[in-house]
């Protein structure tokens, strides 16, 4: 019976039909079970109920033809270059399209073809994983250890340079840093990133004596005066050896572990590493801008520069990856990286972001200086956090954790649980 007063609604408004934004596996169980359904019903619609594009790049035309068929047999579908069908292509990057519960189906299935579609089930099956991993996990760095995968974690910047685009000058004295860093600390900062070598655009090198006059007082005031991580900002393997030394817990590489010399260190001490996305060095990076795909051309590198690292010996546990907005990036290519910033988790590592005060802010508020871009920077912030970033790379700090308290309650955190339950690939997986 309509309530009273109320009219009773005819047509297509009688429904309420609407669409559902689903962000994660503990939305869709959690609209499912509003409808009564039974316990283990929620399970089976909730896989059925999202589906996840993968991108796959370099399948081989004998592959892309058969992996399509093998999709459709369990309701999914894929696209491929059109030289495939009339072979005037060897390889094709491939959209895959389907849901949890079809992958589960798809993957028995290709472990038993040819043309590396084995391999590929892999490369599926550990993206998906990647994709929606929420548990918690330790850091452990070299004296201090931190935790990823609850609240997003905030590492303040110390920049001890004269010539540092945003701060440059402000804390080249290592009393003053020391200040700043404990400073930093008391606003909630999770983590401490010392840096002795400005990384702007067009910055001149400096020598590794320069770089560690700077940072090895501030290392050494430090101690015994926080419990904080404290991570090196170093593209030098002997300044990040001395850091670690001296009290660094990680080194925050914005080489991206491109010299032997840093992979064999960090082989070497099990430190953890941030591997930075960045073409040439700092001095020449915006010269290097043209890409026919950012997005999977940052992904491709980050990639194979933690492959190259594994097989050198470094555990995977020790990456950390950062795509570089602003790192031989337009504006336009920067934001294109944090709008899609979800993509990055697939790879594995803790998602690091770098956004505060970058000129690509600038850019988005029509030509706003740096001491403008401060809620352009919370925005950032906040985009990177309900992107799946792990960990925000900041100026301001105080102001940047109370953001992110919001956006970790929107990105969901609690509910983890639901997550990792829902797609571990237990009972309830079945076809249909």
């Amino acid at each position: 019976m309509a309530a009273p007063g109320r009219p009773v609604l005819k047509g297509p408004a009688r429904f309420h039909a609407r669409v559902l934004e689903l962000r994660s596996f503990a939305d869709a169980a959690a609209e499912v079970a509003r409808t009564a359904s039974e316990p283990e019903g929620v399970g089976i619609m909730t896989r059925k109920s999202r589906t996840f594009p993968i991108r796959l790049d370099g399948v081989s035309l004998k592959a892309s033809p058969l992996l399509k068929q093998e999709l459709l047999a369990v309701g999914g579908d894929s696209a491929h270059a059109r030289g495939i069908a009339d072979h005037s292509v060897e390889r094709s990057e491939v959209v895959l399209l389907a849901t949890w519960g079809q992958y589960r189906r798809l993957i028995p299935k290709l472990e038993r073809q040819p043309f590396g579609l084995a391999e590929i089930g892999k490369a599926i099956d550990a993206a998906l994983a990647n994709r929606v991993r929420r548990a918690e996990r330790l850091v452990k760095g070299l004296h201090h250890s931190f935790t990823v995968g609850g609240h997003t974690l905030v590492m303040g910047v110390v920049n001890i340079t004269p010539d540092s685009f945003s701060d440059g000058g402000r804390f080249l004295e290592p009393s003053a840093a020391v200040a700043q860093a404990l400073h930093l600390g008391a606003e909630g900062a999770d983590i401490l990133d010392l840096g002795g070598e400005s990384t702007r655009p067009g910055a001149t090198p400096v020598s590794a004596e320069e770089e560690w006059r700077r940072v090895g007082p501030v290392l050494a005031g430090l101690r015994g005066l926080t419990d904080l991580p404290i991570s090196i900002d170093t593209r030098n393997a002997e300044i990040a050896e001395r850091a670690l030394a001296a009290g660094a817990d990680l080194i925050n590489d914005v080489g991206g572990l491109r010299t032997p010399e840093m992979r064999r260190l960090v082989a070497r001490t099990g430190a953890p590493v941030i591997v930075l996305h960045m073409r040439g060095d700092p001095a020449t990076m915006q010269t290097n801008v043209e890409y026919n795909d950012v997005r999977g051309e940052v992904f491709g590198a980050l990639s194979d520069a933690c492959a190259l690292a594994e097989a050198e010996g470094i555990a995977p546990g020790q990456f950390l990856i950062d795509p570089g907005l602003g790192f031989g990036k337009t504006s336009e290519q920067s934001l294109e990286l944090l709008a899609h910033l979800a993509e990055f988790r697939s790879l594995g590592p803790p998602v690091v972001v770098g956004a505060s005060r970058k000129s690509f802010l600038g850019w988005a508020l029509e030509g706003a200086g740096v001491g403008e871009r401060t809620e352009a920077g919370l925005a950032a912030a906040v985009a990177a956090a309900l992107g799946g970033a792990d960990i925000v790379r900041v100026h301001e700090v105080a102001t940047t954790v109370k953001a992110l308290k919001l956006a970790d309650h929107l990105r969901g955190t609690r509910d983890t649980e639901v997550e990792e339950r829902t797609v571990d690939g237990s009972p309830g997986d079945n076809p249909g």
